[in-house]
């Protein structure tokens, strides 16, 4: 099969199975994980309105991250490789965060509309209860996105796609507070998270010279 063949030649692409870890490790700790014993709240939470509205921003990301992350793996080796480097250690990092600190949300309140994005939030709410929220993976992982997009060779001297991405990553930072999915604290702390690790990313190759580009090139072919 042309798929298995290419993957064989681009043995790099398996960095992304680590996702799959990563799945089964959340699901293990919103199922199974310690109860909230820290409740996050800001006063700047108070002041922010529900509004719905914000959901379609919200579920942008679902497809927002995968192109990004398929059009890296199959078009530029070393912006997907460290995306994954970003990406995952910060979604790591948030794993053990939640089973040490485990944290959670007192945010939701009743949904008084009817409307078609009302009803898509109270169905989230349905699947994702209040727990585990700070820092925001959902956040973390879109700030990667866009640090991913401006390190590129396609993207990253293209001003407007830097500004679009730029635009979409704070629209679906800002849906998760509007929709009251998470807090202003969680979200400040996701997107600290992923500029603090491609921070030290940046270091790291700069220190190492491209033997650390070159060794994590080699490691996964």
């Amino acid at each position: 099969m042309k798929i298995v063949q290419w993957i064989k030649t681009h043995r790099y692409c398996l960095a992304g199975l680590y996702l799959f870890v990563f799945l089964a490790g959340f699901f293990m700790l919103q199922n199974f994980g310690p109860e909230p014993r820290w409740i996050v709240y800001s006063v700047i939470d108070g002041w922010i309105p529900f509004n719905e509205w914000f959901v379609f921003l919200y579920f942008l990301w679902y497809f927002w991250v995968p192109y990004f992350m398929f059009y890296f793996m199959i078009r530029e080796k070393r912006a997907y490789l460290e995306l994954c480097l970003v990406m995952f250690a910060g979604a790591t990092i948030c794993l053990l965060i939640y089973l040490i600190w485990p944290n959670g949300l007192m945010l939701r309140e009743e949904i008084g509309s009817e409307n078609i994005c009302a009803k898509i939030i109270r169905f989230l709410r349905n699947i994702d209860p209040p727990r585990n929220v700070c820092p925001s993976i959902h956040v973390s992982s879109t700030v990667a996105i866009h640090l991913a997009v401006c390190h590129s060779e396609a993207f990253g001297k293209k001003r407007k796609i830097r500004a679009l991405s730029l635009a979409v990553t704070v629209g679906i930072s800002l849906s998760t507070v509007f929709i009251k999915q998470h807090s202003v604290i969680d979200v400040f702390w996701g997107w600290l998270l992923s500029l603090g690790l491609d921070m030290l990313l940046i270091y790291s190759v700069n220190r190492a010279g491209r033997k650390f580009k070159i060794g994590v090139e080699e490691f996964f072919g």
